[in-house]
């Protein structure tokens, strides 16, 4: 499988040159092929956001190389990574980020309006997309409208909306009672399985981290382990009355 993700020796600083420079992260390297699940697993203040934020094209780092899908990342400049975040990156965060006084399908056909896509197609995507997270009677709700859960269902189908090379998920559970979570990571699971999507979990809890098949452990800026994980602990939940059945 080819690399979509490649960091060689990142380091990141703030304050550089100032008394108070902080180095974050000490010369990470990492890797991720194409159609992975994999997760960056550690504590607060491991650096995991840090990292996050620049796999994520959201910031770069003071020394080191990035390539996001055979793109250079430090040498593309700020509207050009605009662009590489709206087409190559689906977003899915602990707080949603939805814009509160627009509908679910307005806020999933949203990045398509920046990409270009027209009206017509960018409104049946949409749709296909909130029907597949299990939202199709929920289309015209606003956020504030929903549950937790269902936003962050919300939140999934826009990031999948530019049909991204890969999804960055930060704690996307984190907010979410366990009931819920769990549907959260089952769409997370298939998207891997059925559609081949290449995901990126940044997450504080090893038994997520544990459903994923390569496991990336940070701790104070440092990469301290990586292993596959041949058996992800992951098993489908059921479906209830309450949270319809995700097809694909």
């Amino acid at each position: 499988m080819a690399e979509i993700i490649h960091l060689e020796n990142i380091i990141k600083r703030f304050y550089v040159g100032q008394p108070n420079e902080l180095e974050i992260l000490h010369g990470i390297s990492l890797s991720v092929e194409e159609g992975v699940f994999a997760s960056i697993v550690g504590a607060s203040g491991s650096g995991k956001s840090t990292l996050m934020n620049i796999i994520g094209a959201l910031d770069k780092p003071t020394e080191g190389s990035y390539t996001l899908d055979g793109v250079d990342i430090i040498a593309a400049r700020d509207e050009e990574l605009s662009a590489i975040r709206n087409r190559k990156i689906g977003f899915v965060f602990q707080t949603y980020n939805l814009i509160s006084r627009t509908s679910a399908l307005k806020n999933v056909e949203m990045p398509m309006l920046y990409k270009g896509v027209r009206k017509k197609e960018r409104r049946e995507r949409a749709q296909m997309l909130l029907e597949m997270v299990g939202m199709k009677e929920r289309m015209s709700h606003t956020p504030d409208e929903l549950s937790g859960g269902q936003k962050q269902r919300v939140a999934i189908a826009r990031a999948m909306a530019c049909d991204p090379a890969i999804i960055l998920a930060d704690e996307p559970t984190g907010a979410l009672d366990s009931k819920t979570g769990r549907t959260v990571m089952d769409i997370f699971h298939k998207l891997n399985q059925e559609q081949g999507k290449t995901i990126v979990l940044i997450t504080h809890a090893p038994e997520l981290a544990e459903e994923t098949g390569r496991i990336i452990t940070i701790s104070d800026g440092n990469i301290t382990g990586e292993r596959i994980n041949p058996n992800p602990g992951y098993h489908p939940s059921s479906a209830s009355d309450d949270e319809p059945e995700i097809q694909f």
